[in-house]
This record gives C-alpha cells, structure tokens and sequence, in this order.
C-alpha cells in the first residue's frame, strides 16, 4: 500500500477552511478517484513538538491507495478539478510526499 500525504504548511499569512476540507473537497476527491482510494485520514495541525509553538503544518490530508499506478490512474484524469478547488480553503500550497507503507 502506498500514500499520498499531502501537507499544507503554516507560514505567516497562511488560512485554511478545515471545515470545507472535510465536507466538501474530501468528499469531491472520494467520488472523483473512486474504490481506488482505499482510505483517507485528514489531520489538523495544532500546535509544534511544545503547546506554544505553532503546527508546522496548517493541516494533513493522506490518502490510500493500493500502489502508485493505481493512484495515477484515478487521479490523472481528475487532477486538474481537484487542484482547482484548493483556492477554497487554502492559501497555502501544498508539498506532497508518495510513501510506502510499513507497518
């Protein structure tokens, strides 16, 4: 299995709607790629390693998916309505990491 985290920093100035991420893009990105995507976990940065420095991230979006062929596929032909919603609950552009899962 493989995933696809993709991560929106915190930097000064940086907004993000977690609440449009959650009912309205996430869903959007579930019905577009399809039983592709096996699972989504979306996490909400609050703060940094102590209670009082910021998150390094404004939030975490990560999604499953049963190889890189298998993401590519449902995600290509979707990639440009996908990427056109961010500007909906976020400034922040997101870097984007592939991994393998372990364990």
């Amino acid at each position: 299995m493989i995933r696809v985290s993709v991560m929106y920093p915190n930097k000064p100035g940086s907004h993000f709607d977690i609440t449009y991420y959650c009912t309205k893009h996430i869903p959007m990105v579930r019905e577009l790629v399809g039983p592709a995507l096996l699972r989504v976990d979306v996490e909400e940065g609050i703060s940094g390693a102590t209670p009082d420095s910021p998150a390094a991230f404004l939030a975490v979006g990560h999604l499953s998916f049963e190889s890189v062929d298998a993401f590519q596929k449902a995600f290509a032909p979707h990639a440009a309505q996908i990427r056109g919603d961010v500007p909906n609950y976020t400034n922040s552009p997101p870097s984007i990491q592939i991994s393998n899962v372990k364990i």
